[in-house]
């Protein structure tokens, strides 16, 4: 579990070693109920939903539900990574968009190319259009919203002027490529494992690795982070990087998913995956949340659009319940915030006392 406390082993100033064990364990529960309520809340809205409409939990909707989670939970991945570093990333959606017509086009002119060749360019460009944010932000000093407004419109610019018009459709697209958005091995859908595997593995280089360390310490007082002799303006280029990479993967899952590919592919998407990662706990001012908590935002924000549909409620309704829940989430991450702010240092003050 990743929490702003691992940050501790880049800060400069350390606490005494018990009382900086207290604040550690105090953290780490207050974040795993954090996320232990998105599964409780989760598993809420299932019942309440699968009582109002059995067909919610049958086989087919609840698998449906993990497949168009999955993602939304690899972009939510690499803007959690933004997010720790206090910045974000809404131009995702458009790079998602963009390599999902190269996967598509590539595919369609020729249909015998390695699928992992096509994974591999797909994460290749949107981590070379992950590379112009991060430059822009670390070494351009514009404000993070600022550049990924603007390079927002700019892919999805480039994107209308490559299609020219022409969609990807799935019968021009080898079926071995549309099997990655169809198929299961042992019973989970490929594309779940695909998501699975890139929240552990993130979500692992995080938490053991030292780069991955000073995320959170970057998020949790960049000047103390630099005192400490880290290189903050590579941690930030590199998070950018990871978000536009994973987000050129979710455009060719995106492609073997739906099959038929325009220039508006991923559109909104951006706004869908900063929801999911602040509603799993990833706190917007930086330092504090992890990847399983992005993810299963994710999931918890694809249940209740789901359920909605299924419930048959207005789309206004709809999307005014993604934006209470985004609401609550921050006054819930703000909340308890302070009040671990609080209790740590009324136990500083004791130990001094």
């Amino acid at each position: 579990m990743n929490t702003p406390a691992e940050s501790a082993v880049a800060t400069p100033a350390p606490a005494p070693a018990r009382g900086g064990g207290r604040a550690r364990r105090m953290t780490e529960l207050a974040f795993r109920v954090r996320e232990l309520g998105i599964v409780l809340a989760l598993g809420l809205l299932i019942l309440v939903t699968g009582i109002l409409e059995p067909r919610f939990v049958g086989a087919g909707s609840l698998r449906n539900l993990a497949l168009n989670a999955s993602i939304i939970a690899i972009l939510a991945v690499g803007q959690t990574l933004v997010i720790l570093t206090r910045n974000i990333d809404i131009s995702v959606g458009s790079i998602l968009g963009l390599a999902a017509f190269m996967a598509g086009t590539l595919l369609s002119n020729n249909p015998d190319l390695p699928i992992p060749l096509v994974i591999v360019l797909g994460m290749a460009l949107g981590g070379a259009c992950g590379m112009l944010n991060g430059v822009l932000v670390t070494y351009g000093r514009v404000p993070a919203l600022v550049v990924t407004l603007g390079t927002l419109y700019i892919f999805r610019g480039i994107a209308f002027l490559w299609t020219d018009g022409r969609q990807v459709n799935a019968e021009t697209l080898p079926d071995r490529f549309l099997n990655l958005g169809t198929s299961s091995i042992v019973g989970i859908p490929i594309l779940v494992l695909f998501a699975f595997v890139v929240v552990l593995v993130v979500g692992q280089c995080l938490r053991d690795l030292r780069a991955g360390r000073e995320f959170y310490a970057i998020g949790s007082n960049p000047e103390a982070a630099r005192l400490a002799g880290v290189r903050s303006d590579r941690r930030v280029n590199t998070a950018f990087v990871v978000s536009g990479a994973l987000a050129g993967l979710g455009g060719v899952l995106f492609t073997a998913r739906f099959g038929t590919v325009d220039a508006t592919a991923g559109t909104g998407y951006e706004l869908t995956v900063v929801a999911a990662a602040v509603v799993g706990g990833v706190a917007v001012f930086g330092g504090s949340g992890s990847v399983y908590g992005a993810a299963l935002g994710a999931l918890l924000l694809g249940s209740i659009t789901s359920a909605l549909i299924v419930l048959r409620v207005d789309a206004f309704w709809q999307m005014a319940a993604i934006g209470g829940l985004l609401l609550l989430a921050i006054a819930i991450d703000r909340f308890v915030g302070l009040r671990l702010e609080a209790a740590l240092r009324q136990r500083s003050s004791r130990r001094a006392g």
